[in-house]
């Protein structure tokens, strides 16, 4: 079990994945559409998914007098932002694949800031932050493990999500302490929003998926035979959703805190291997010989 000491919030800025790099393939997982958009599905989600947990957290900032949280909560909207403009600039890429990237994003953000936040309280909105702040912290722990999920990923795609695990681990902590030390959330809303949470991210996920892939100009049956085939490769032994089932139900625990998953795989090798040259494609290339994994 790791500590937010061992883990400080280190807004990383200024990073260069080369992700306008014209060799980088299209289908850039192994070739496969499925994955690769499937992946392609979760860039879009970020920008304004992080922008609703800023904004979220943002809500009770003016109760809060703690000067260490108060100073947690500044790294965390610097990565937060860092993670948006980096997959903004991936998703361009989709845009000049001719997806309509924008009406994509449009539909989310009416979901999250107009559904969500007009009809929800404040306390509710920070609870759906912290569970789905909870899907991608045990998520990274999928996608850098032994089984090295991403092997047959472009190298600079790669190196975007190891950056993206590696921070989202070390913030991990910081709308939930707000949730439950200022906004008083009871459990019964945080496990209200964490059912509803793991009905309507994989909604999304999967609305998104079906559409990039349409946009390819897979048919109907073609898109229902990828992702069952896809399906049954995330729910397998070296897929990607499989680890998250047991780390997934800890957060119904009453006593239940983002400190108490386990340590990130690859999260001493990848910082290690930064700190030498701030080369986030290098410090993902390392971490992952480190591991043993190549």
């Amino acid at each position: 079990m790791a500590t937010p000491e061992q883990h400080p919030i280190v807004p990383r800025e200024r990073l260069n994945f080369h992700l306008d790099a014209p060799d980088i393939p299209k289908y850039w997982f192994g070739g496969d559409p499925y994955k690769t958009r499937l992946f392609d599905a979760l860039s879009l989600i970020f920008p304004p998914g992080e922008r609703f947990f800023m904004t979220c957290v943002r809500d009770y900032r003016d109760r809060i007098s703690d000067p260490k949280l108060l100073d947690e909560i500044k790294g965390f909207n610097r990565q937060e932002a860092q993670h948006s403009m980096v997959h903004n600039q991936y998703n361009d890429r989709l845009r000049a694949q001719g997806i309509d990237v924008d009406s994509m994003m449009r539909w989310l953000e009416d979901l999250l800031f107009v559904k969500y936040r007009g009809s929800r309280s404040r306390e509710y909105t920070l609870a759906i932050t912290c569970a789905l702040e909870h899907f991608t912290s045990i998520g990274a722990h999928s996608l850098f493990d032994k089984r090295d999920v991403l092997r047959d990923a472009d190298h600079r795609v790669r190196a975007m999500y190891s950056w993206h695990a590696i921070e989202e681990v070390e913030h991990k902590g910081v709308a939930y302490d707000v949730m439950q030390d200022y906004a008083k959330v009871s459990y019964f809303t945080r496990v209200l929003a964490m059912l509803e949470t793991t009905i309507i991210f994989p909604v999304v996920i999967q609305r998104f998926l079906n559409q990039l892939l349409e946009a390819d100009g897979f048919s109907w049956w073609e898109r229902r035979k990828m992702i069952i085939k896809g399906t049954l490769w995330a729910m397998g032994p070296r897929g990607l959703l499989t680890p998250l089932i047991k780390p997934y139900f800890p957060y119904y625990g009453r006593k239940f805190h983002p400190w108490q998953e386990e340590d990130q795989p690859g999260y001493e090798q990848w910082l290690a291997a930064f700190n030498q040259n701030r080369d986030p494609i290098e410090a993902s290339e390392l971490m992952r010989t480190a591991m043993g994994v190549r």
